[in-house]
């Protein structure tokens, strides 16, 4: 979980909603986990939904408003070590002027062939950073940082609504269940 897009959605939302985020079994508990011990008529059907890293989410909102919400919402971020790479990032040999003089040791130990000339840093070689559709390594995730090159998008995805009167499961939201949304 991006714990400060989080945070920025539950102060966006904080008038009309709330976010809870607690492990599964707790949850599950809470909702209750069959008809007989559920909180409210049809609440139990909500549990086999919490997986992976899966919240609830309470509002007075309207129905159109929340799905327009989690439809629309997204922030780009950058890239963990592990995720996968959406670009191929590739740096071509010359001078690198966005790094000062004292950064070219650090960029040496994540892996650049960089050298300092007349107190600029300069890549000696063309190098490849990260490649599409592999894992980042610790040191691409960290170039692709100081590079400023924002590689994951933080999405939400409505798995499943509940009403008193209805509950209603959502097609894209059950593919994405238990899905990595650090990629």
């Amino acid at each position: 979980m991006r714990n400060q897009k989080l945070k920025d959605l539950r102060e966006q939302l904080k008038s009309s909603s709330r976010i809870f985020l607690a492990g599964k079994k707790v949850m599950q508990i809470a909702l209750g986990r069959s008809a007989a011990d559920e909180a409210k008529t049809g609440l139990h059907k909500l549990s086999k939904f919490l997986q992976g890293n899966s919240g609830l989410l309470f509002t007075n909102l309207p129905r159109d408003d929340v799905e327009r919400m989690f439809r629309e919402f997204e922030e780009h971020d950058f890239a963990r070590t592990g995720s996968t790479a959406a670009d191929t990032v590739e740096l071509k040999e010359g001078p690198l002027e966005q790094f000062t003089h004292e950064m070219e040791p650090f960029l040496r130990k994540q892996g650049l062939p960089v050298r300092l000339n007349k107190g600029v840093v300069e890549l000696v070689a063309d190098h490849v950073v990260c490649e599409e559709g592999k894992p980042l390594s610790p040191e691409a995730a960290q170039i692709l940082r100081l590079l400023g090159i924002q590689m994951a998008t933080f999405r939400l995805y409505l798995v499943c609504r509940w009403s008193s009167d209805e509950f209603e499961a959502y097609k894209e939201g059950l593919m994405h269940l238990g899905a990595d949304d650090s990629s």
